[in-house]
């Protein structure tokens, strides 16, 4: 599928953006291309016939008449201005439009097609065209990706593709409500077909892909899908160039409705060529439904299709469909027809219309061995076997009719003379031909009758159907070798339909001029092609010629020929043959894409197609195929009776229907549909004929090009303004050239036309429109050219700024630093001039000591702020001390008052007791909890976790099926690879084998030559016996000469006898001279064979001398180049150390010189220093001299009081001087050791200078010396790949001379060595047998081999018994012919019996030659059978070994994967085990101290409420002691008023102490509530839960300060109190036997988890053994499946090297094959020619026994023309020194071929002279006769010699077959291997189904496990819960307690 890509299920669509639009990077390379506006052209390539890119340096590109020099590289040519043609800018590199380039010419478009191809976009809009070429590769430009990208686009809105064509004519049919079409053609597999079903699909997904999806199941693509197996089937065949093509034009029009939905299709076919039916070309094959009815998979159908249909099972018995190639390696044909029988099945036939149409189609097929021999004088044909077993029984079984009845049709038909009936006598030739006709007029009718059954299925009658988009599927024009009928009418068909395209262009074109308001003269481009489609239709033109020809009787070809010529001959478009590969053609016709040649060789034959209607008339009335019945229908046939019609209609009958004029009313029924319709035009290119994706053949792509009309469309906008560009484009881009001019007006023409002007660009150049600029071909070259001008001006402007930029930063930051230099410099000197003063000296080490701080001052102030921090510190601490003591007393007054409490309550000991009790309960069942919630989180863990390893086995299943899925599809790909290589490497064998057919052709011509050149070589070995001969008669005329002079007085005496003897000498010698004469002119022809014959020898051997001197030169020069090679090589190694040593020694030095450098410029810089100090303080010491003496002077005269100070000063001075003298002595010796140094650097820079320069000098003459060994070696390589290029063309040729006396051996001794070939092959076979037992896994593949040796000998052994049958059968007509021999030899006498004998001889022969080879066959085939069980039954116990073995692998790696599956199981059970086991660890401690903390309050809590309950319990005895002394006294009023006395005594006390206890209380709670809030801030920092305990435990602090304060009341209230407490307790101990109740569950809830938890430890334990045994296994296992690795690597290795091998077996079985047939033809060719030279030695016999006669009848005249030439002596003496100084002169100048020819020549013509002259053509005779014989002789010795080498080579070939066959059941073998690796590989994929299954088991085990678990965790979570509830109430009593 051409540009398409195979996406995998699930896939998302690749990015097809690089297949569309250039990338960036393609875009700037081409930009970045060399390009040349006035100097690159195009020319012409005559290696490649494409074309290449130079620059013209001379010449005139406008006169098409003028020479132009071109410089391509180093090379010139000179060619014609019109052969050449300019490049465009590189703004047009791969051009999305070709119309749009602005130098139109054919190179240009050639390489924008090229271009764009190869970078991988294979679609190329041409104007109107989209040229689409095949890519040969899937791209991902057909899916749905790319359908949005197109969909809803215009045309220039998206990148050129197929479907922006499909997309514009579905939208037009939409807007317009018109009818679309689009026509696509192309040569035979350039892709129509596949474009066409691209254009479908496209229209399917857009019409679909709206709203609501269709009701059908089976979508329309879907459909054409399944008719189309049907249509491939009886429509495509075999070509040379593709091998599925289609033979039938193709009109699909898909209908849709009103709103665009899809309404249906139908398809209307064209021009089918019936002529495939009954012939085929050689490498050409019929319909494919003839050989797929022979295919096994037709067993099956019914009761068997060949059983049904009457066929055999060989395809060589139907010789209408075995004249070609009878299988095809890329068509599986037992396949296709089960797609076949599938789609007829999909389609609705019914059985008896399948069965019919294959029947008809069988009768077709068998209609070929129909044969008729003729009967008495009169020719009359006759079938004599029409039995049901011959083939017109099995023709007139298909066709259900009585085979006698249709023999005698075909034989006797039936004539209407006048109005009665008559039978005409048929000769064979009319009788064949007839049956021919029957049989492709029945395929035709069957192919339409197909048609129409598929129209049904194709459209919905349940949709109103609006327009339709038609797609037209047809050839494109064709010029081939030989153009026939079936050429002339399809070139016609694109003749049409390319003046339909110019005048649609016309139209389009005249449509936009007139829209843009352009000034054109209208011309109709329609008319270009009228000339050539009027002499086709015109009244007397082609087709009105033929068809009158046609239906008269008695024309022929050659008067059909006479009156074309006659009518049309003075058209200019008619034109006379002038075909290089046809030369039998008749006239030429010109063409729009050219000018072919055809032959009109049987066309009126193929044109009447005729019928015999005595047949039809037979199926009509008398079939029992109601098929064929309804297929002749419309047939007139012969009735018996006439119709009742009326007379005028009885014309219309369809029998009288011409091939011609069916084709003209089709082609004018669709070029009226096309003139209806709206047209899209696509063109199909074939890249290349090799299927290469990339690879461009340029002179087959031109030839489309022009074929397809893509040039004519160029050359029609060529005349036009074909470059149109917007204005607002034009602006952008080509404001430029004049920005003012653009701005100067609003108007776009205006402004256009300012900016032209003001460049003076012609306006005849260019029209402007209402919106488009438009230019001529060319001219948009001329502003491309002044824009790259000012942009190539402006970007170096550019440039210099920038670098101006960029340098002028360096210089200011150069610039810098030498001021910075100068400031260090200035600086320094200052320094180095005051580093001695005494002052400068002071202020250098004061200056440091400016601004340091007062460390006493610091001390101070660091002081007080340790007295300041130690005054806080200090207070602090008094403060704590006061805290302190203040805490001690509150705790006194707090023990006090507790003490105060504790004997002012009661005893609450029980409830202690209880609240103990109910603590550890609580403890205890908290206990529980936390193990309840740790079991809790275990269980939830492992639930988790297995819901993860659930999880983690669903991926892992999930993967595995992808896995699998992948599998399944790397094996679907691998397949389609292997289909698609096989398909390749078919192709490549055939292409081999025509490649090997011209190579044998070559091969027998070189052969040919060859024995031309030893015919040469024997003439000229008979012209040097011819001179040696003249040497001796020489030498005998020497002699002779002598005896003249002794024998000149007899001549005197004799010469009266000789007088008298002359008349009748004189004689003589007329009729001497008269066969002289004769001899002469024989002489004079045999001269001139000689004399060609010479040059053709001379020639040849001068090549051969020249070749063999050029070997021997070139191997010596070889020898020598080697050797000096190698030397070079070894100088060059040399070089290359030495070189290098001498860069590490130059580094070396060089690094030592740049550190010499930098000393010596740092001695440098300090001694210059050094020289200009002392130069200053010299200076200043003379000037101080000069001051001193002055002020001496001056102190002398003047001072005398200033002695002292004189003198203080000038020792001041003195010691300054010493200082300085000493610091000069000092600089003077480092000047000593700085110039020492200098020195020794100068010295060392010498060295280094005189070191580096000799280095250099060395280093030059090193790079002189090996640029020349370079050079040399250049030249050395370039003489050694001329040499090693003539040594291989030497060794080719060498080798195809070895090759060609091989096979001639080999074919010679094949039938004698065949016995022994076999013999040794067999034991080969046992060797090979014998050394494959000890390989165990190799005997499955060798059994198959073996079988498959089997099944090939029984083919082979079938074919020998076929061709023995047709041997037979040949034997059979030998006899039949013998016996009309006989006859005829009876009647015309014994003329031919020596022929007839001949042909006997040879028929015997060939018969015993069968018989042989039938024997020598089966004792080939017993042979085998034998080794057929022996190797079966070694094979059947190797089997089962092997069997053995593989179950128990398979066995091994099924447990060593459980035992893997297993432990990792366990690692993940311990791993979440572990896991789970810290989680509880952290849980238990968290909650442990939770539980601390809760429980720590909660005991704070309790005493607490034992506080409470005490002071109630006391407080409670004391009121219930109260109330039984009031109970108990009504005594007396004097002890009550005692008691109340009392009582107010002690009320009075306890309110005394209840107030102190009070005030108490108020200190207690302020202290207190500070301490609480301390601690409430402390704990709100530590956790906000002991926050929230603290203040409950304040809350009840207040609640026990408010209990204190209402204990007044409380006494009122006690007995309510004493009631709520009784019933308070009640319920305690209720909550305690609650408690005690849940407790004890608990504590079983408890024993139940310890025993499980010691269960899970056994377990755990069990499990951890498990694993030390599965980890002991897993080692074991782990190795064996290192072991099986290493197999399995092996077996790999071994399965890409038997990959490679099966390659190179079939490839070499291939070329084997087709060596053997060549090796097969040339033994044929052998055998005959071998025979005719046997005849011809017989003839040569008899001559020479006559020529033996006649040399003896010329010795005898040869001696009377010696006797009587006694006068010519002289002349021959002087003859023979001529002879003898050429002779001298041929031996000096041997070498020199050329002149010794010559001389030669002029010897032979001197001697041929002298022999007329001195032997009057006596002895010329005698050695025309010898060299005669010597050359039969040498003729029969090369023959002897062919025949040894044909036998040598038969030899040769039949090793080369047995190594074959050899490498064949290698192959075999490693296939079979790779197959069982297939079947192990299923075995691993179903053992893994199985591991995913029992994980899923386990799983399922697990998740019930999980569930028990969770609902005990439920139960446990349960009890849990009761106790919280529990434990929450106990808590709610307490706390109702404590307030109560």
């Amino acid at each position: 599928m051409p540009g398409h890509i195979k996406l995998v299920k699930g896939a998302v669509d690749p990015d097809p953006t690089e297949f569309l639009v250039p990338s960036m990077e393609v875009k700037r390379a081409d930009q970045a291309k060399p390009y040349d506006a006035k100097k690159s052209v195009w020319i012409p390539d005559e290696k490649t016939h494409g074309y290449k890119e130079g620059l013209i340096e001379s010449g005139d590109l406008e006169d098409p008449a003028s020479k132009c020099v071109v410089a391509v590289g180093h090379e010139k040519f000179t060619l014609k201005a019109a052969q050449v043609g300019k490049v465009n800018p590189p703004k047009f590199e791969k051009c999305e439009d070709m119309v749009n380039l602005t130098f139109l010419n054919d190179a240009s478009v050639f390489w924008n097609l090229k271009t764009r191809y190869q970078a991988k976009m294979i679609h190329t809009y041409s104007g109107l065209f989209v040229v689409v070429v095949n890519p040969y590769k899937r791209y991902p430009l057909y899916t749905h990706r790319v359908c949005k990208i197109y969909l809803g686009k215009r045309r220039n809105e998206a990148p050129p593709h197929l479907w922006a064509i499909a997309e514009g004519a579905y939208r037009n049919m939409l807007a317009n409500k018109k009818d679309n079409a689009m026509l696509i053609t192309g040569e035979s597999g350039a892709g129509k077909t596949e474009n066409t079903k691209k254009v479908i699909t496209y229209l399917a997904m857009v019409a679909t892909g709206s709203g609501k999806k269709v009701e059908k199941k089976v979508s329309l693509e879907d459909q054409i899908v399944a008719t189309n197996p049907i249509l491939e089937s009886y429509g495509n065949a075999k070509t040379a160039r593709n091998d599925n093509s289609s033979r039938f034009g193709k009109f699909i029009r898909i209908h849709f409705t009103q709103s665009g939905k899809l309404a249906g299709c139908d398809i209307v076919s064209y021009l089918l060529e019936k002529s495939r039916i009954t012939e085929q070309q050689a490498v050409e094959r019929s319909y494919h439904i003839f050989y797929q009815l022979l295919q096994p998979y037709g067993d099956g159908i019914g009761s068997g299709l060949k059983n049904m249909c009457h066929l055999s099972s060989d395809i060589y018995d139907y010789i209408y469909v075995s004249q070609g190639k009878t299988a095809v390696a890329s068509i599986d044909d037992n396949e296709e027809l089960e797609y076949t029988e599938d789609a007829f099945n999909v389609l609705g036939f019914n059985e008896e219309e399948k069965f019919g149409c294959y029947m008809l189609t069988a009768g077709v097929m068998s209609c070929g061995g129909v044969e008729f021999k003729t009967k008495g004088r009169d020719d009359q044909a006759e079938c004599e076997d029409v039995g049901p077993e011959s083939f017109p029984g099995k023709v007139a079984g298909s066709f259900g009719i009585n085979a006698a009845a249709m023999i005698k049709a075909f034989c006797k038909p039936r004539i209407k003379v006048g109005t009665e009936w008559v039978t005409k006598g048929q000769t064979c030739e009319q009788a064949t031909g007839s049956v021919g006709g029957i049989g492709r007029a029945i395929f035709d009718r069957v192919f339409k009758w197909l048609i129409e059954k598929c129209n049904d299925t194709l459209i919905d009658p349940t949709l109103k159907k609006a327009n339709f988009c038609a797609v037209l599927d047809i050839a494109g024009f064709e010029i081939f070798e030989y153009n026939g009928f079936e050429q002339i009418s399809i070139n016609f068909v694109n003749e049409k339909l390319q003046q339909f395209f110019n005048h649609h262009m016309f139209v389009v074109e005249q449509e936009e001029y007139v829209k843009e308001g352009i000034d054109w003269v209208m011309v109709d481009f329609g008319m270009d092609l009228a000339a050539a489609i009027i002499m086709f239709e015109k009244p007397m033109g082609i087709w009105a010629i033929l068809e009158e020809e046609s239906l008269f009787p008695k024309a022929t070809d050659k008067s059909f020929e006479e009156k074309l010529k006659a009518a049309l001959g003075k058209l200019p478009v008619f034109l006379k043959p002038a075909s290089k590969t046809d030369k039998n053609a008749h006239f030429g016709v010109s063409h729009y894409a050219g000018v072919v040649n055809y032959n009109v060789t049987s066309w009126l034959e193929k044109n009447k197609d005729p019928v015999n209607e005595t047949v039809v008339e037979l199926f009509k009335s008398t079939s029992k195929c109601q098929l064929l019945v309804h297929l002749w229908r419309e047939h007139p046939g012969q009735p018996t009776t006439a119709p009742k019609d009326d007379g005028k209609k009885k014309k219309k009958g369809g029998g009288g229907k011409t091939v011609s004029s069916v084709y003209l009313v089709s082609l004018a029924e669709l070029m009226t549909t096309l003139y209806s319709c709206e047209p899209h035009f696509v063109r199909c290119l074939v890249p290349n004929n090799h299927k290469k994706p990339g690879d461009v053949e340029p002179p087959l792509i031109m030839h489309q090009l022009t074929c397809n009309g893509v040039l004519e469309g160029i050359r029609i906008c060529m005349r036009g303004f074909p470059n149109r560009m917007p204005y607002a484009d034009f602006k952008m881009r080509y404001a430029c050239l004049g920005a003012a001019e653009i701005a100067s007006s609003s108007d776009n023409k205006t402004a256009v036309y300012a900016l032209m002007d003001k460049i003076a660009f012609d306006r005849e150049r260019y029209r402007l429109g209402h919106t488009l600029v438009f230019f001529r071909a060319g001219a948009l070259a001329g502003l491309e050219e002044g824009r790259d001008e000012l942009v190539i001006k402006w970007v170096r402007f550019i440039q210099g700024e920038v670098f101006k930029r960029v340098r002028s930063r360096v210089y200011e930051k150069k610039r810098d630093q030498r001021e910075l230099i100068k400031v260090a410099q200035r600086n320094f000197r200052k320094f180095l001039s005051m580093r001695d003063w005494g002052w400068f000296v002071i202020i250098q080490k004061t200056r440091p000591m400016i601004g340091q701080p007062n460390p006493e001052e610091e001390l101070r102030l660091l002081e007080e702020q340790a007295n300041n921090v130690w005054g806080k510190y200090d207070e602090q601490i008094q403060t704590k001390a006061k805290l302190l003591e203040d805490n001690v007393t509150i705790g006194d007054e707090k023990k006090a008052l507790l003490t105060q409490l504790e004997s002012e309550q009661g005893n609450l000991s029980v409830y202690h007791d209880k609240q103990a009790k109910a603590a550890s309960g609580i403890v205890d069942l908290e206990g529980q909890l936390s193990v309840a919630q740790e079991t809790l989180v275990q269980r939830e863990q492992s639930r988790q976790d297995a819901t993860g390893e659930k999880k983690l086995l669903e991926q892992e299943v999930v993967s595995v099926k992808k896995d699998i899925d992948d599998v399944d599809v790397s094996i679907q790909k691998i397949e389609q690879e292997k289909t698609n290589k096989d398909h390749t490497i078919r192709s490549l064998n055939d292409e081999i084998a025509n490649q090997d057919e011209v190579i044998n052709k070559l091969n027998k011509e070189k052969k040919h030559v060859s024995e031309n050149a030893a015919k040469s070589m024997e003439d000229l070995q008979v012209a040097e016996d011819k001179v040696n001969h003249l040497n001796q008669i020489k030498n005998k005329l020497e002699s002779t000469l002598d005896e003249l002079e002794g024998s000149y007085e007899k001549e005197k005496r004799s010469k009266a006898n000789i007088e008298k003897e002359r008349r009748k000498v004189e004689g003589d010698l007329k009729v001497m001279q008269e066969t002289v004469a004769d001899l002469e002119r024989t002489k004079k022809e045999l001269e001139g064979s000689i004399q060609r014959k010479e040059k053709d020898s001379s020639g040849l051997f001068g090549k051969l001398d020249d070749e063999q001197s050029l070997v021997a030169k070139v191997q010596k020069t070889i020898k020598e180049i080697q050797s000096r090679v190698e030397e070079m090589e070894e100088e060059l190694e040399a070089e290359r150390q030495g070189r290098a040593k001498a860069e590490r020694q130059r580094s070396d030095l060089s690094r030592e010189m740049e550190n010499l450098n930098e000393r010596l410029s740092e001695a440098s810089g300090a001694t210059s220093a050094q020289i200009e100090l002392n130069k200053k303080r010299e200076a200043e010491v003379t000037k101080i001299r000069r001051d001193l003496e002055e002020t001496q002077i001056q102190q002398e005269s003047t001072i005398v009081g200033l002695k002292k100070k004189q003198q203080d000063a000038n020792a001041e001075m003195q010691e300054q001087i010493e200082q300085l003298n000493k610091i000069k002595a000092k600089i003077e010796k480092d000047k000593t050791v700085i110039m020492h140094e200098i020195a020794d650097a100068r010295a060392a820079t010498d060295e280094v200078a005189r070191s580096k320069a000799s280095s250099e000098k060395s280093l030059r003459n090193l790079q002189t010396t090996l640029n020349e060994l370079g050079k040399k070696i250049e030249e050395a390589n370039l003489t050694l790949g001329d040499i090693e290029s003539g040594k291989r063309k030497l060794a080719a040729e060498n080798a195809d001379l070895l090759r060609q006396l091989q096979e001639l051996e080999n074919s010679a001794n094949m039938l004698a060595k065949l016995k022994l070939s076999l013999a040794d092959q067999l034991g080969e076979a046992r060797a090979v047998a014998d050394n494959e037992a000890k390989e165990r896994q190799s005997l499955l593949g060798k059994f198959r081999n073996a079988e498959h040796d089997v099944a090939g000998m029984k083919d082979h052994f079938d074919e020998e018994v076929s061709s023995k049958e047709n041997i037979g059968r040949q034997l059979s007509k030998a006899v039949c012919e013998a016996d009309l021999m006989r006859e005829r030899y009876e009647k015309e006498g014994v003329a031919k019996a020596e022929e007839l004998e001949m042909g006997k001889l040879k028929m015997q022969a060939r018969l015993s030659e069968a018989e042989s080879t039938a024997d020598q066959l089966q004792a080939k085939l017993a042979q085998v059978e034998k080794a057929k069980s022996k190797l079966s039954s070694e094979l059947e116990s190797m089997a089962g070994q092997l069997d053995q073995a593989q179950i128990l692998n398979s066995s091994m790696e099924k447990k060593a994967k459980q035992f893997d599956r297993i432990v990792g199981e366990w690692k993940g059970k311990v791993d979440s085990i572990g896991m789970d086991l810290d989680n509880a660890q952290k849980e238990t401690r968290n909650a442990s101290s939770e539980l601390f903390r809760v429980k720590s309050a909660y005991d704070e809590a309790v005493m607490q409420l034992d506080e409470v309950r005490r002071e109630n319990k006391t407080l409670s005895t004391e009121i219930k002691d109260i109330m039984d002394q009031i109970s108990e006294g009504g005594r007396s009023i004097h002890d009550i008023d005692k008691i109340c006395k009392r009582l107010e005594a002690e009320k009075m006390e306890l309110e005394a102490a209840l107030s102190e206890a009070e005030g108490a209380l108020e200190q207690e709670e302020n202290k207190v509530l500070r301490a609480q809030l301390e601690l409430t801030q402390l704990k709100q920092e530590i956790d906000r839960r002991m926050a929230e305990k603290d203040e409950e435990f304040a809350a009840t602090k207040k609640n026990m300060t408010k209990a204190i304060e209402s204990m007044q009341s409380a006494v009122e209230t006690e007995s309510k109190g004493k009631a709520e407490a009784l019933r308070m307790k009640k319920k305690l101990e209720s909550d305690v036997l609650d408690l005690d109740c849940n407790l004890e569950h608990a504590n079983a809830a408890n024993a139940e988890t310890q025993r499980t938890i010691k269960n899970y430890q056994l377990s755990l334990r069990e499990a951890q053994s498990k694993l030390e045994e599965q980890q002991r296994a897993k080692e074991i296992a782990h190795d064996e499946l290192i072991n099986a690795e290493r197999k399995s690597n092996s077996n790999q290795n071994a399965l890409e090297e038997s990959r490679t091998l099966l390659e190179q077996a079939d490839r070499s079985r291939r070329m084997v094959e087709q060596e053997l047939a060549d090796t097969n033809e040339t033994l044929s060719e052998q055998t005959c020619t071998n025979q005719a030279i046997q005849g011809s030695k017989q003839k040569l016999e008899s001559e020479m026994s006559t020529m033996e006669a006649d040399c003896d009848e010329m010795a005898s005249e040869a001696a009377l023309s010696e006797e009587k030439a006694q006068r010519a002596m002289i002349d021959a003496a002087r003859l023979a020194d001529e002879l003898r100084g050429e002779q001298d002169l041929a031996q000096c100048l041997e070498r020199e071929r050329k002149l010794l020819e010559a001389q030669v020549k002029d010897m032979q013509a001197r001697v041929d002279e002298a022999q007329t002259n001195a032997l009057k053509g006596g002895k010329k005779a005698m050695t025309r006769m010898d060299t005669r014989i010597r050359e039969l002789e040498s003729e029969m010795d090369a023959e002897n010699r062919r025949n040894a080498d044909s036998q040598k080579n038969l030899r040769k070939s039949e090793r080369k077959i047995k190594e074959l066959a050899y490498q064949q059941d290698e192959d075999r073998k490693n296939h079979e291997r790779m197959q069982a690796l297939i079947d192990q590989l299923q075995g691993k994929v179903k053992s893994y189904k199985k591991q995913i299954e029992e994980a899923e088991e386990i799983a399922a085990l697990n998740l019930a496990k999980y569930r028990k678990v969770a609902g005990a965790l439920g139960d446990a979570s349960a009890d849990a819960d009761a106790s919280e509830q529990a434990a929450a109430m106990r808590k709610a009593r307490a706390r109702s307690a404590s307030l109560v």
